[in-house]
């Protein structure tokens, strides 16, 4: 019980963490728009971010509960515990990888790659819930293709729209928009993201014997809220410059039509409790408004480099994870 209690205490801190880079990580892509069109200031971007992340992380568990379960059954996980620790480990090794590197990979497919992984070295291909689990990548993988597509509608209609309105006079309208459809991004942001550290704590009470549902206790729901709060707060300029400048020229206008899209899509997703990837949400509906702008204005060569590493992220993520969970065997 005692060894039981420790490690289940490690996977609270390593959620935590995981949270908290998940805030500096993930959460760049919120602002990212609202910084490179000069909407907000950095340091006023960041603290708008945190406080939204927060609040929308304490609104819904629906999607913690998602990961709880849908992806390995907790109540039959053979080893468990070592399981998620590994996952853990795993996906921060990789999100902390990408983050030096500025690459905007996916903090979701990269602790959903993890799990999968360790669950598969731990007790084979069996472990996995496959009808949760395809039913969390059919949305991970449909996710920024509807929000390429919304990008691109929406920013159609507003080129309709605003078609005789001076460029100048429209650009300070939508700067001043963008800082509420900025708020309205990280608060999505917050709804889904955050979520995922609280299924994971949650499937790790359920494995060690800690609670016999699937509830996310307030505990869990507000230490990772201020997990992921405080990691937004340190910010992340490494992301923030590649999606806020090296996708394309962001103008107000074109951050307002990301910011409605990419935040509708995940909202959504959220209310049906489906975790996506905000990283990939974002970029995606950034892309789409690109190409809506005008197509050779886009930086292909940046949104080839994202797309192969959102490919990898799972694959690799898995492969980390099961190597890790053999060497935690090895220790407990």
């Amino acid at each position: 019980m005692e060894m039981t209690l420790i490690i289940t205490i490690l996977i609270v801190i390593f959620a935590l963490g995981f949270d908290f880079i998940n805030g500096f990580h993930d959460t760049a892509n919120a602002i990212a728009t609202s910084v490179s069109t000069k909407a907000l200031k950095p340091r006023h971007a960041i603290i708008l971010a945190a406080f939204m992340n927060f609040l929308g992380a304490m609104t819904f568990t629906g999607v913690a509960k998602a990961i709880t379960k849908d992806i390995v059954n907790p109540f039959t996980l053979e080893n468990g515990s070592l399981v998620i620790l590994a996952a853990l480990i795993a996906a921060i090794i990789w999100n902390l990888v990408t983050w030096y590197y500025g690459i905007p990979s996916s903090s979701s497919h990269a602790i959903i790659g993890s799990i999968a992984g360790a669950a598969i070295a731990a007790a084979g291909f069996g472990a996995l819930n496959y009808t949760g689990f395809l039913k969390i990548l059919q949305a991970l993988i449909f996710s920024p293709i509807i929000a390429f597509v919304i990008g691109y509608i929406v920013y159609s209609i507003f080129k309709v729209a605003f078609k005789n309105h001076p460029l100048a006079k429209t650009n300070n309208s939508f700067r001043r928009i963008q800082i509420l459809t900025a708020a309205f991004q990280a608060y999505t942001h917050g709804t889904n993201d955050a979520q995922k550290a609280m299924g994971i704590i949650t499937m790790a009470l359920i494995t060690n014997g800690f609670q016999s549902d699937d509830e996310v206790h307030f505990w869990v729901q507000l230490s990772c809220a201020l997990a992921m709060g405080l990691g937004t707060s340190v910010g992340g300029w490494k992301i923030i410059k590649t999606v806020g400048g090296q996708i394309m020229k962001i103008r107000p206008v074109n951050g307002v039509a990301a910011d409605l899209s990419s935040a509708a899509i995940i909202l959504g997703a959220t209310a049906i409790h489906l975790p996506v990837s905000t990283t990939h949400v974002i970029s995606s509906a950034i892309l789409g408004v690109g190409a809506s702008h005008r197509v050779k204005g886009v930086k292909w060569r940046t949104a080839k480099r994202m797309l192969i590493t959102w490919v990898i992220t799972l694959p690799i993520s898995a492969t980390l994870a099961g190597i890790t969970y053999f060497i935690l065997n090895l220790f407990f």
